[in-house]
């Protein structure tokens, strides 16, 4: 079995005065202590429990994504374009394009930016 996928979550400040960013470790959430903190102005989030469930689903998302390496590899996205088509390599997609979720927090529609460090060099074989 390979080792818990390393994944970091942020998202900008809500407080518009703010040029924070609030950034966390996703296995963090599942703390029961979990809190999350502007670095910048302090301001505290509410994570509310169904805001925790979907960061909580997404952190197994990226194990399963983890788990699936070797036939993601394998695989490619093919986008269609005048004269034929081109393939992206799936890996190439997951490692090289930012990923983006938005969830509601407190009340608002939030992007999160989600970072997974690649599992091993040789995603890009």
């Amino acid at each position: 079995m390979s080792p818990a996928p390393k994944a970091k979550i942020d998202f900008r400040c809500l407080n518009e005065k703010c040029s924070g960013v609030v950034e966390f470790d996703l296995h963090a959430v599942a703390d029961a202590d979990f809190k999350v903190e502007c670095p910048v102005c302090r301001r505290e989030f509410n994570i509310d429990p169904a805001l925790k469930d979907k960061l909580s689903r997404m952190l197994d998302l990226v194990g399963a994504l983890r788990n699936a390496e070797d036939v993601l590899g394998d695989s490619a996205v093919s986008v269609n374009v005048a004269g034929g088509e081109v393939r992206v390599p799936y890996a190439l997609l997951l490692t090289r394009l930012n990923t983006l979720i938005t969830l509601t927090l407190e009340g608002k529609p939030t992007d999160f930016h989600l970072w997974v460090e690649p599992s091993s060099p040789e995603t890009f074989r």
